[in-house]
């Protein structure tokens, strides 16, 4: 058995763009990329669940071999569905659970949610107002494919739903992972075009600061 996974959730059509995000060009390479880059350096395995197999061929043209891919069980039932079908197929006995367009993950923030991991059911970031980041969490994978299967069967489609039927998960408050990341831009949202010059602005703004 493996130890680490990611599961990267690439959901496809955006209205707001007119196309896929996740093949959306980011500083000279599609969005997606980004996020399997940073992931690759983290886990045994990297997993990358899509809607269709038109979408799985696209992605695996610009991603090469080294990744996985899978398909959505059920399509147009969300990211829980999604979720589902990546912990079915992941080897690894924790799952580190990402989305394609929050490209700027922090490797810092990733790996402390991993370090954390072990004895809990999972690791899930919180904002002080309370609501969860379950797409930028770590879970024992056995124990997430359970709980998502739970919901599913009781027709809730949301991941929220999925950690509801989670016991022993590890809350970890956005103010602690400031330490890490300052700017807490592991949660940055690629939504609409703006966001997508934001995060080119803060990725270039990265890579001075790593080459000075």
């Amino acid at each position: 058995m493996l130890n680490r996974s990611a599961i990267v959730l690439a959901g496809g059509f955006s209205d707001k763009f007119g196309q896929d995000k996740a093949v959306l060009e980011l500083n000279g390479k599609p969005m997606l990329s980004h996020v399997i880059s940073t992931a690759t350096s983290l886990v045994d395995e990297v997993i990358v669940v899509t809607r269709s197999e038109e979408r799985k061929e696209t992605y695996a043209e610009f991603l090469g071999s080294g990744v996985k891919f899978a398909v959505d069980i059920e399509a147009g039932k969300g990211p829980l569905i999604g979720a589902l079908t990546g912990f079915e197929i992941a080897q690894g006995k924790h799952s580190l659970l990402l989305a394609s367009d929050m490209p700027l993950v922090s490797l810092d923030v990733v790996t402390l949610l991993f370090d954390l991991c072990p004895g809990k059911s999972a690791v899930i970031p919180r904002w002080p107002n309370q609501q969860i980041a379950p797409l930028q969490a770590v879970y024992h994978t056995k124990t997430a494919l359970e709980a998502a299967r739970l919901a599913v069967a009781d027709g809730e489609y949301s991941l929220s739903a999925m950690v509801d039927n989670m016991g022993g998960i590890r809350y970890l408050s956005t103010l602690a992972l400031q330490a890490f990341d300052p700017e807490l831009r592991t949660f940055f949202n690629v939504n609409m075009p703006l966001d997508l010059k934001l995060a080119e602005g803060l990725l270039t703004r990265k890579t001075k600061r790593r080459s000075k």
